[in-house]
């Protein structure tokens, strides 16, 4: 494990292979060790290097303090990505899809090609026109999962997170190492209920200019293949790719599918 100083953060992350420069962010309740499965095929193309975000494991954080936002994450990834000597291709997954769509957003010089794994988040009324004013289902999942562990239910709160985004059962059917991944992490989400994301606006996918891949699992649903459906069609050439039988966790089900999207795309430009 290396740190990089980031704003006044020792961030950790790995690094494993050669070459041009594939910087993986990810999700809510997860860390570096996320991307585990796809480490080997990816580093033996890119030299492949996996942060975890401010406050992730390997920190264990009570969830107290201010600086949990989504424009914090932003700025300590931009920082990273200056600091790993320039341009860098992008994946992210999740939240951490979000997170690397505004770093595209805001420096479009330090990202060559992006990788969009089901960005989380909301979509505004340019890109929605039904939108109402009810809360999200992506800040219900989280309240109702935060509610669990500020009383002390930290397995029920994150288990309620994970069956909300991977369907019924999807906790209990994860591996030990994984759930004990996402105990790891489980007050971030205390940080997430108040990190502020503002949802996405036709005119930033617009604006968007690095050539983007979406990446979809087939058996997703609710909210998410909504969110990459709206952004791919107004990011000029924009790529979509759906893995079979997978579900939100594509890269973890189906690693060699979804290494060999990411290379083909890579290689492809």
């Amino acid at each position: 494990m290396l740190h990089k100083r980031v704003n006044g953060y020792e961030m950790a992350y790995i690094e494993v292979g050669t070459g041009a420069p594939l910087v993986l962010v990810h999700g809510s309740l997860c860390d570096f060790r996320i991307w585990s499965p796809v480490l080997g095929p990816l580093s033996r193309h890119c030299r492949v290097i996996a942060p975890s975000l401010r406050h992730y494991f390997p920190e264990h954080w009570d969830g107290s303090g201010r600086d949990f936002t989504v424009d914090q994450h932003v700025r300590d990834t931009i920082s990273f990505l200056e600091q790993t000597g320039g341009a860098s291709d992008l994946v992210g997954h999740s939240r951490g899809g979000h997170i690397a769509f505004r770093v595209a957003e805001q420096r479009p010089d330090l990202v060559r090609r992006l990788i969009l794994a089901e960005p989380g988040g909301d979509l505004d009324g340019s890109l929605a026109p039904a939108r109402d004013d009810r809360p999200s289902p992506s800040r219900l999942m989280v309240a109702t999962a935060v509610e669990k562990i500020a009383a002390g239910d930290v397995e029920g709160g994150v288990g309620s997170f994970v069956d909300a985004v991977n369907g019924p059962g999807a906790w209990l059917r994860l591996p030990a190492a994984a759930q004990q991944e996402t105990r790891d992490n489980a007050y971030t989400l205390l940080g997430q209920i108040n990190e502020a994301r503002r949802p996405y606006a036709r005119a930033e996918a617009e604006a968007i200019r690095a050539p983007t891949l979406f990446v979809s699992g087939e058996k997703t649903t609710g909210v998410l293949p909504v969110i990459s459906r709206a952004l791919a069609a107004h990011i000029a050439g924009a790529r979509s790719a759906t893995i079979p039988d997978v579900t939100h966790m594509m890269f973890v089900q189906d690693p060699v599918r979804f290494c060999a999207l990411v290379l083909d795309f890579l290689r492809s430009l």
